[in-house]
């Protein structure tokens, strides 16, 4: 794979599975097993004895799920990825094996409502401390942090307000002590944000979003930095069980061939929506990295090589303005969820973030008057004129 690495990301995306597929195939093949045959008693010995290498259970390890890993793997530029039954399934990974009862961790106080519930409900049980802060801001990192500190966790952009950290600036803070670094980039992909070459120790995507793209996979995949760590997420996954299937790895491998082509169609139409409806009349703040007045632009410019297409927007009507405007649209879908072909758009506080705590929920900016919008194929003049007739009615008393 190392003349490969040279190639450009698109070249990688549809080559760095190999050529030399089994039984000669064009694509990787589905393999649809739970168990694998051994030679003799011998060679099931040696391979549980991990004296050699194959395959013997498909929790443990299955053929197309490690040709999707090993995608990943090169696309992120880490030593090893691991592919989960959902984005959750890499949260976890990423942060609960490698964390002990009396640590603490800095999360960012903007994140995917699951984290949130993630964090604050349930690390407490394992007497795990969690503080959340605007981890765009260095000094709310270095006043949250304490001499137990293990970990920094969070997501840029940040889910639902694209809020931009900088990966560099608190790589070198956490390393100076001995932390890890852990980023969330599902808003970007691998295309648009690489948060291991900017320092971070693991980088994860929830798989269900850009990655596969269309909508029929639920899946999440972590990439590490380090051999130990990757011991630590395989000995995680081996006995939690979290491991993606094959007929799904297959449908994201499918997805990942057209990534590139995707993501650069959805940026350009996202922005265009973004700087149109940052003018009109019923729309109080658009939240995108790619317009230049957002409070995060440069940092976005500075280590996206894209702005991706999810973004954010605050209705001047209040909450029954961006509940009239879910109503009205014709092309865009309602519906939770991002990263898809086709537009999807939401309400964040009563859908994906309403496990959020509602001051929480304040200190992330995350209103009642706020919708979020993921761009997708469509025509970008069909989406705004979608959406300039629902806002238009927005304005107007139901019939």
């Amino acid at each position: 794979m190392s003349e490969e690495k040279q190639l450009a990301f698109e070249t990688r995306a549809l080559h760095c599975d190999g050529h030399g597929k089994p039984m000669h195939a064009h694509v990787w093949p589905i393999f649809q097993t739970s168990s694998f045959v051994f030679d003799s008693p011998e060679h099931g010995r040696a391979l549980f004895a991990g004296e050699q290498q194959g395959h013997i259970y498909s929790r443990l390890g299955n053929p197309t799920v490690e040709a999707l890993e090993n995608t990943v793997k090169e696309l992120e530029g880490g030593h090893a990825s691991f592919a989960f039954g959902s984005g959750m399934g890499a949260i976890t990974c990423s942060t609960m094996p490698f964390l002990h009862a009396g640590e603490h961790i800095i999360v960012g106080d903007t994140l995917y409502g699951c984290t949130v519930d993630l964090f604050h409900e349930h690390f407490h049980q394992y007497a795990l401390e969690v503080t959340a802060v605007d981890t765009s801001s260095m000094d709310a990192i270095k006043s949250a942090w304490k001499p137990n500190t293990k970990m920094i966790y969070l997501e840029t952009p940040a889910n639902p307000t694209n809020k931009i950290s900088d990966i560099g600036e608190i790589a070198k803070f956490a390393h100076e002590r001995n932390a890890l670094v852990v980023v969330d980039g599902t808003f970007s992909s691998p295309y648009f944000l690489k948060p291991l070459k900017l320092g971070a120790d693991m980088a994860l995507h929830s798989v269900t979003k850009y990655i596969s793209g269309h909508g029929d996979v639920v899946a999440g995949v972590l990439t590490v930095t380090t051999e130990d760590q990757a011991k630590i997420c395989r000995g995680w996954r081996k006995v939690t069980g979290g491991l993606l299937g094959p007929q799904d790895a297959f449908l994201v491998l499918r997805g990942i061939r057209t990534l590139q082509i995707r993501m650069e169609r959805i940026q350009q139409t996202a922005l265009t929506l973004a700087k149109w409806l940052h003018d009109h009349p019923a729309i109080e703040k658009v939240n995108h990295p790619g317009l230049e007045d957002f409070p995060g632009h440069d940092i976005a410019m500075k280590q996206m090589s894209g702005v991706g297409g999810t973004f954010s927007f605050t209705m001047r009507g209040g909450y029954e303005a961006a509940k009239r405007l879910l109503e009205e649209v014709k092309i865009c879908t309602v519906c939770v969820s991002l990263g898809s072909v086709d537009t999807l758009i939401e309400h964040p506080a009563s859908m994906t973030h309403a496990c959020v705590p509602e001051e929480l929920m304040i200190k992330q900016g995350l209103t009642k008057n706020m919708v979020r919008i993921s761009v997708g194929l469509e025509n970008v003049e069909d989406l705004k004129a979608d959406l300039a007739q629902a806002l238009e009615k927005c304005e107007k008393p139901k019939a």
